[in-house]
């Protein structure tokens, strides 16, 4: 076991939206070696002619060196058990963690989980949400169902499925559907599942490992980019919106964590994503901070600003949620402080 924290990769999407073939095709993909692959249901993954060994329990090892297991009792201790598996002796090591959700869930409180409780923390950090989206029903999807619209937009990749089953159409409109609830994600065409790993593993966004950042992947290009205006690129969907904070001159941290911390007290159940790079007093370097719902991630300080300009850029992605007043708040501290 090294000392290095295991970075974790959760794969959501609605029911049918193709989880599970995506994930039968990358536990049969060599780059998947050393990785810890949690699901739901065991059997729905068709990974039987590819066992080498008897399952340690709940726990399979497969020819790459992938290990399969079910989620036992909640994720917190199906992780903890894993890594003290591994430190036993019990399971051979592993060097990343992919976590498959049911189609109905709510991804939130995983990620929550992932982010703020110290057991999980100390061993494991987030790196990166996939989610899936099924082209052909994917509008009537976000239409009915709340948990479809968050998963969507609590990513970090979104991969669009059965495009071969769908009319060019339908796919231009959920594609503006899906750039409307999450302009800042990556977006891809997924056929039959077939996704190189790295893809998912080798993105260039916040790697918190390596504290390397690539903004326009990060934020999304148009928030990476200063157009000397405050960004908002929601203009189809009234309940979600997507807008982005920006100043550039150095903020104190104190108040920008006291900002912060009273919007998720106050209104968390509606933000459903916060991306932030920081430019705070006293700081040289950039700091990065993340948040979904109530939980911040512990801000990150990065090697060295990835661009010339040195700004603080804010992006919010939730429902209701109303620009002018999220901006005035921090303004009104900011005015406080200075008094």
């Amino acid at each position: 076991m090294t000392n290095s924290k295991r970075p974790v990769y959760v794969i959501t999407g609605f029911l049918g939206s193709g989880k599970t073939t995506l994930l039968n095709h990358l536990v049969s993909h060599v780059e998947m070696k050393d990785t810890a692959v949690i699901i739901n249901e065991f059997g729905e993954v068709g990974i039987d002619h590819m066992l080498v060994k008897s399952s340690f329990e709940d726990v399979v090892l497969l020819k790459n060196g992938c290990l399969c297991c079910t989620i036992r009792g909640d994720l917190l201790d199906t992780l903890e058990t894993l890594a003290i598996r591994e430190e036993q002796g019990e399971i051979p090591s592993f060097s990343r963690v992919v976590i498959e959700t049911t189609g109905l869930a709510d991804p939130a409180p995983i990620l929550q989980t992932l982010m703020i409780d110290p057991i999980i923390t100390e061993r494991y950090v987030l790196n990166s949400i996939v989610t899936t989206i099924d082209s052909v029903n994917g509008l009537a999807q976000l239409a009915d169902n709340p948990e479809s619209i968050k998963q969507v937009a609590i990513a970090d990749l979104l991969l669009l499925t059965k495009t071969d089953l769908a009319e060019p159409k339908t796919i231009d409109l959920i594609t503006t559907e899906l750039a409307t609830l999450n302009p800042s994600a990556k977006k891809l065409n997924l056929l039959n599942g077939v996704l190189d790993p790295t893809v998912i593993f080798d993105r260039h966004d916040f790697n918190p490992a390596s504290k390397q950042i690539n903004i326009d992947e990060w934020l999304g290009k148009d928030f990476a980019e200063d157009h000397g205006h405050a960004h908002n690129v929601n203009r189809h969907n009234e309940e979600i919106s997507t807008f982005c904070i920006r100043r550039d001159t150095a903020l104190p941290w104190p108040t920008v964590k006291e900002w912060l911390q009273s919007i998720i007290s106050l209104r968390g159940q509606d933000v459903i994503r916060i991306k932030a790079i920081l430019d705070l007093e006293g700081f040289d370097r950039p700091v990065v901070l993340h948040g979904v719902q109530q939980a911040l991630h512990d801000p990150v300080l990065l090697e060295a600003w990835p661009t010339p300009e040195r700004a603080s850029s804010i992006v919010f992605i939730g429902r209701n949620l109303v620009h002018q007043e999220i901006e005035a708040a921090l303004d009104k501290l900011l005015v406080k402080i200075a008094a």
